[in-house]
């Protein structure tokens, strides 16, 4: 649960940081930007020890990665493209996304208030995501904030390139299915994993009577696209690209 920063609670807070870099992977060497990444104005005792600036320095360095992500990963994209890919991985909307699927909405840093609310806003989401990298990255340099942020950004670069490229390899594998042999795949989640907040999923897809290689995705719909382009790859002779531990 969020701490209210102004309750008895805040005696907790060297808990809620400990809990906090287990979640995340990575341990601070200096605490207090762990701290200060988790605190928003409304929890800070003045605007300068809120995660507004870290919020601005980590906006920068996520653009950054990505970038670089993306020039070495396309080489045959134009400008144009590049940055369609990069404008949804860096967006607020992904950003909250990847701070839901670590469960940062349990370590938020609120004012008196702020915690009574049934839903952290998404806007606060994206906001300690990107103050969190430029915390790690302060604390641990580049590296370590690379590491940490292509847990997060390789598979959403991968999902905007398809919807960009407009690679929907459901909707292929449909309409090869369909003109080859006549019949609709069908989809089969075979396994998941993982806590509630950050699971994943094994699907595999069939087509009449045959099961193609199943793959993992961060979630269902990630998972069915992996698993479409895998049978796509089998029925034309090649490698599946997303080998899963069938």
């Amino acid at each position: 649960m969020s701490l209210d920063a102004q309750s008895p609670k805040a005696i907790e807070l060297p808990s809620l940081l400990e809990s906090c870099e287990q979640r995340i992977g990575y341990v601070f060497s200096d605490k207090n930007l762990l701290q200060a990444a988790l605190t928003h104005a409304s929890g800070a005792q003045h605007r300068l020890a809120s995660n507004e600036r870290l919020e601005f320095l980590g906006d920068a360095i996520l653009g950054a990665v990505v970038c670089e992500e993306l020039f070495h990963l396309y080489p045959d994209y134009l400008e144009g493209d590049l940055t369609k890919i990069k404008s949804i991985v860096v967006s607020r909307q992904s950003c909250a996304k990847f701070s839901e699927s670590l469960g940062m909405e349990e370590f938020l840093i609120l004012g008196k208030g702020m915690t009574t609310h049934p839903r952290v806003p998404s806007s606060l989401l994206s906001d300690v995501f990107e103050s969190l990298v430029a915390a790690i990255y302060l604390d641990g340099g580049d590296s370590a904030a690379r590491a940490f942020l292509k847990m997060h950004i390789d598979t959403e670069i991968e999902l905007a390139a398809i919807g960009e490229t407009g690679s929907n390899y459901k909707s292929l594998l449909q309409q090869f299915a369909q003109r080859e042999f006549g019949t609709t795949p069908a989809y089969q989640l075979l396994d998941e994993k993982g806590p509630d907040h950050s699971k994943c999923f094994k699907i595999a897809a069939q087509v009449g009577g045959r099961r193609y290689q199943a793959a993992w995705g961060r979630n269902k719909k990630e998972a069915e696209q992996r698993a479409a382009r895998n049978a796509l790859s089998e029925l034309s002779g090649e490698t599946a690209p997303f080998p899963s531990d069938d």
